[in-house]
């Protein structure tokens, strides 16, 4: 017996059970062995513990075997004791094993760090994020697809994902390098914890709906080389910890509300080869330092407003393969250095202001297959060569100044499918032969004659002709109907009033609105480059462009939303769309007076909080060719719904019975939420209305009726009216007066729209005194209602100013062409008779003197003072170097800063402004400005530079920071004269003392920061204050504030007894604003470095 069990259970060990029938029933000690053995050969790997067990039982289970069978003599009990040695031995054999095999196990799967554990559930749980199957957030993370190599971030099967390596610590610890939590609309601000994984590599946190700022915990992030948070809603400034992250390949922060400028640290990141800054809500200039970046291939800078010229360093990342600038506010000529860029596939450049360029840059970019030059005062021919670009797919260099014929090689490219010319001075006819594949053709607005040759009748071909001199007689009706109407002066029913109204369902069906006006159906395939005119010749439309990255050809967007505001919801279901630029005519027209309706409705961008509501369309409205409307916004103009319609009126005047409603892209707005190419003009609905009674019977002409009596009628009114000429003539001629001020206005080029006096009275309800807003020096400013329902301010002249007509008209020149976030816009004027006013754009929170100096019922906390401050800055930048005529503003002070509704500072009252050419200094006969705000040498010599403004900014920015006027006389002595306190202070080591005491909190390193640049812009010598441009890289953290060094003299108490000896005359101080007249001021004597001239003259009075 006991050789049978001893045998059964040694032979056990080495059994491994077949599944034969001739296996022996083994006894319960030798089943467990066989068990013990089973799970070794199976699952050894998923359950060691097990084994141990299973050993432990068999040797129990033996030994209570043989202690039951076998009789007690000392040789049973030698071998029972033998036996129970061998058997314990081989039990802790197998415990080693188990050992063994479980340390083996541990490092065949590692495990994620514990801290790495803590951050990602924590970031998780957050977000509010389910983990998927494929992984266990709360068990082992870095399991499964997280460490399957075959599995790429890139897989959309996989979101959210994380990615480990395993390589740390002899392979067995895990840490996180990579997370992917992509497009599931997380909400809510980035957790901390995210910014201690600092093993990532990849961190893809793009199209969700995050909030908050980047913390500058950023920094933390060494080992990341790709990074985005594109199309997010995160806001406040970008971290210059970014630039610790010197691995850094992609950042992408596109389609945010980021503020402030680009930290220069960022171009410490010299492995940049993707950077995305579009729509991201950024300002100021680009950093020298971005100079690092020749390692660069793809760049987007598209709608930002950026400040200064395009830098030339571009030209110098020389393996951009693909650039993007786009509506970014940087100023041309496009850098010759761009010339480099030969490794370019796709270049848009686009709405460059100021300078000219031609084309000479592209001449060796023959790797191109998309060239985008739109809106950059190109100049020049289009070069023969440009038919070797054989890569080439599409050609935009619309809304140009280009000139000559068009090469014939460009037509015949094999790949080409869409050209973009309108808008330039071309001349010359089309080519007779045309290649294969350009299926889409605009050549609108240029000077293009001649027969249209064969091809423009192709089935397949989109064309927009518009506004050509072609030659259409034997031109098939049926081929480009309606062209003849849109030529050159648009001749259809020009000269003789036939309507007095339209109304258009852009891109929808015939409409009757509830009010029983009939919208006639636009729904014509317009795409690309297309137009269409009515059948009755009524009205007529035209549409260029393409959409960037998208494939769709559809130019109509459709809702089936109600709209909450509207009656009409049917007519806004339905809108036009376009790429870059659409016109609406009205053909036809009774000359008079017309009330312009615009409808809108936001149906493509959603109003969520989501990622697909983040979207931004902005385009621009002209009407008659006036901009009526600059960066346009649908949705928020609608109070952020998408389900609001929206409504915009404006006056006209018609002559020449042609009206024009043009909607253009300048290159704002996001460009791809919620899908490729969503951005550009989109309307649902135009109409115009006439302001008089009509005498036309607003239908077209019958075509059959005779022609006789016409004839006979119009020979006789030629000869009446011949006779009726003459006399006018001969009676003009004796009466003739001189070239009027009104007249100057009248032939303007570009006119702003004007308002009746009676208008105006009625809006400012007989300008009665509840509605005065205030008064300076040139008149008073009232609060009026128009009848659209817009707010206004109307400035009204006084007749005793000392500002007369010629002045008044160089003013509406002068604020006609400026148009900034940072300054007030001017919406029109009148000059009836002896009135003159101007109506500008109403700013509900008043004036910034107000808000600092008034009965404090707006509070200023310090970051909204500093976003002031640098709005202010940047307005004063663009009338200095960024407008198309550069202006000096010379009355800058906190009276004239205005805070609209989101304390947005605008600058304003360019009554003063003198307008000057470039290299030009201009030694005024008047000088015009406020006590206190004026700089040494203009109030004492005239010599009237930018840097007058940047001396008036300086004390502005010491206002803020103080909360104090520039002048009080209730003050102690030494600080009754808030410059030459500030100054001492200074000198003393003493600036914190300056700041006002209602700022409960403030950034120390800000205020030192305006401090500084305020005394650098006060200095005496103006040739050491610094530019404006230079002020907001200041300002932005761009560049470093040095010392002032130049101390100013102050205006102390003087009379001006004898002004035969004094270069002041006809001295004014009426609400603290004065003119002065000069004698002969003579040449400025030049200062010794360092040297201070004392400015004595009079007394500062309120600097209101």
């Amino acid at each position: 017996m006991i050789a049978s069990v001893t045998a059964s259970a040694f032979l056990s060990l080495f059994q491994f059970p077949s599944g034969s029938t001739e296996d022996p029933k083994p006894d319960q000690s030798s089943r467990n062995l066989q068990m013990m053995l089973r799970y070794n050969k199976k699952g050894i790997k998923k359950r060691p513990q097990r084994l141990a067990m299973h050993a432990w039982t068999t040797l129990i289970t033996s030994l209570k075997v043989i202690d039951s069978s076998v009789a007690t003599s000392s040789f049973l009990d030698m071998l029972r004791r033998s036996l129970f040695l061998l058997l314990t031995v081989w039990f802790l054999c197998c415990s080693g094993l188990v050992h063994v095999m479980v340390r083996a196990q541990n490092r065949t799967r590692p495990t994620t760090h514990p801290d790495d554990a803590r951050a990602l559930n924590s970031i998780f749980a957050a977000w509010k994020i389910r983990a998927p199957r494929e992984w266990n957030i709360s068990g082992e993370l870095c399991s499964g697809v997280a460490i399957d190599a075959s599995v790429l971030d890139s897989n959309h099967a996989y979101n959210p994902l994380i990615k480990c390596d395993c390589s740390f610590q002899n392979s067995t610890i895990c840490r996180i390098n990579n997370i992917k939590v992509y497009a599931i609309d997380v909400v809510g601000p980035i957790p901390p914890e995210l910014w201690t994984l600092t093993y990532l590599t990849n961190l893809n946190l793009g199209q969700n709906y995050l909030t908050g700022s980047l913390s500058p915990a950023i920094g933390n992030l060494t080992r990341m080389q790709w990074m985005t948070f594109g199309i997010n809603a995160l806001s406040g400034p970008i971290p210059k910890e970014i630039g610790l992250l010197t691995d850094l390949r992609l950042l992408g922060i596109s389609s945010n509300n980021f503020s402030g400028s680009l930290p220069a640290e960022i171009g410490s990141c010299t492995k940049l080869q993707q950077m995305y800054i579009d729509s991201s809500g950024l300002s100021g200039g680009i950093p020298l330092s971005f100079a690092n970046f020749v390692e660069l291939e793809v760049a987007w800078i598209m709608d930002v407003e950026l400040t200064g010229r395009i830098p030339d360093f571009i030209g110098f990342w020389t393996k951009l393969t693909t650039l993007r600038i786009l509506g970014t506010g940087l100023s041309g000529p496009i850098p010759s250095s761009f010339s480099n860029l030969i490794a370019l596939t796709e270049l848009r450049l686009g709405d460059i202001s100021n300078g000219s360029s031609s084309l000479d840059f592209i001449k060796d970019m023959k790797s191109l297959s998309v060239l985008v030059l739109r809106n950059n005062n190109l100049t020049g021919t289009i070069p023969s060569t440009i038919g070797g670009y054989t890569s080439l797919q599409q050609v935009d260099l619309s809304f140009n100044k280009l000139h000559g014929p068009i090469p014939a090689s460009l037509f015949n490219l094999s790949r080409l499918t869409h050209l973009f010319l309108g808008n330039n001075t071309l001349n010359g006819s089309l080519p007779t032969l045309k290649g294969q594949s350009l299926s889409n053709l605009d050549v609108s607005y240029n000077d293009l004659s001649g027969s249209l040759p064969s091809w423009v009748s192709l089935p397949d071909l989109k064309l927009n002709l518009v506004a050509n001199n072609f030659t259409l007689e034997g031109l098939d009706n049926r081929v480009l109907s309606g062209l003849h109407c849109l030529q050159k002066n648009f001749p259809c029913n020009r000269g003789e009033g036939i309507y007095y109204n339209f109304s258009i369902n852009c891109g929808g069906p015939e409409i009757r609105s509830v009010s029983g006006a009939l919208f006639e159906k636009e729904d014509a395939d317009l795409g690309p480059a297309s137009f269409v005119v009515s059948a009755a010749k009524r009205w007529a439309a035209s549409s260029v462009g393409n959409f960037a990255g998208s494939s769709n050809n559809i130019y109509i967007a459709t809702s089936l939303a109600q709209f909450i505001n509207t009656m009409d919801s049917e007519l806004f279901q339905s809108a036009r769309l376009s790429a870059s630029s659409l016109r609406y005519y009205g053909l036809g027209l009774e000359n008079g007076g017309y009330t312009v309706t615009l409808q809108f409705a936001e149906v493509q961008i959603e109003g969520s909080n989501s990622w697909k509501g983040i979207g931004r369309r902005r385009f621009n409205i002209y009407v008659q060719g006036r901009l009526v409307e600059k960066d346009f916004d649908i949705r928020r103009t609608a109070g952020g719904s998408s389900v609001r319609a929206v409504q915009r009126e404006y006056k006209t005047n018609v002559s020449e019975n042609h009206l024009e409603v043009h909607l253009f892209w300048a290159g704002k707005g996001t460009c791809c939420i919620p899908i490729q190419g969503a951005y550009g003009p989109l309307i649902a609905a135009v109409s115009a209305t006439p302001d008089f009674t009509p005498t036309v019977a607003n239908r077209p002409p019958s075509k059959g009726k005779s022609r006789t009596g016409t004839i006979v009628g119009v020979i006789v009114g030629v000869g009446l009216l011949s006779i009726f000429a003459g006399v006018v003539i001969l009676v003009i001629r004796k009466r003739r007066k001189p070239y009027t001020d009104d007249e100057e206005i009248l032939s303007m080029d570009v006119k702003p729209y004007t308002f009746t006096y009676s208008e105006l009275k009625n809006a400012t309800q007989d300008f009665d005194l509840s509605n005065k807003l205030g008064e300076g020096g040139f008149g008073a400013v009232y609060k009026g209602n128009l009848n659209d329902g817009r707010e206004v301010a109307v400035k009204q002249l006084s007749i005793g100013s000392r500002q007369g007509k010629g002045q008044f008209v160089a003013e509406i020149i002068a604020i006609s062409s400026v148009l900034h976030r940072n300054l007030v816009k001017l919406y029109g004027c009148c000059f009836e008779g002896d009135h003159r006013l101007l109506v500008y754009e109403y700013l509900p929170n008043g004036s910034l003197d107000q808000a600092l100096f008034g009965d404090k019922s707006l509070h200023l906390d310090w970051s909204t003072r500093y976003e002031i401050c640098l709005g202010v800055a940047r307005g004063l930048v663009y009338l200095h170097e960024e407008a198309s005529v550069r202006i000096i503003h010379r009355d800058v002070k906190a009276s004239n800063i205005l805070l609209d509704s989101e304390l947005v500072p605008k600058v304003s009252d360019f009554g003063l402004a003198k307008l000057y050419d470039d290299k030009k200094t201009h030694i005024s006969t008047r000088v015009a400005g406020t006590i206190g705000y004026l700089a040494p040498e203009y109030a004492m010599r005239g010599h009237l530079t930018e840097k007058t403004d940047v001396y008036a900014f300086g004390v502005v920015a010491l206002e803020l920071v103080s909360g104090r006027k520039n002048s009080d006389e209730n003050l102690e002595e030494g600080k009754k004269y808030l410059l030459e306190w500030a100054w001492n202070l200074h000198e003393k080591n003493r600036d914190v003392e300056l700041i006002d005491d209602e700022l409960s909190e403030y950034n120390m390193e800000e205020v030192k920061r305006m401090i500084g640049i305020a005394l650098l812009c006060t200095q005496s010598s103006y040739a050491l204050r610094p530019p404006m441009s230079r002020v907001v890289a200041m300002l932005s953290g761009d560049a470093e504030v040095n010392d002032a060094t130049s101390k100013p003299g102050y205006l102390t108490d003087c009379t001006f007894d004898d002004t035969t000896s004094s270069s002041f005359s006809n001295f004014q101080t009426k609400d603290t604003s004065f003119s002065t007249s000069f004698i002969a001021p003579g040449p400025e004597m030049p200062l010794r470095d360092g040297e201070s001239k004392p400015m004595v003259g009079f007394k500062i009075k309120e600097g209101r």
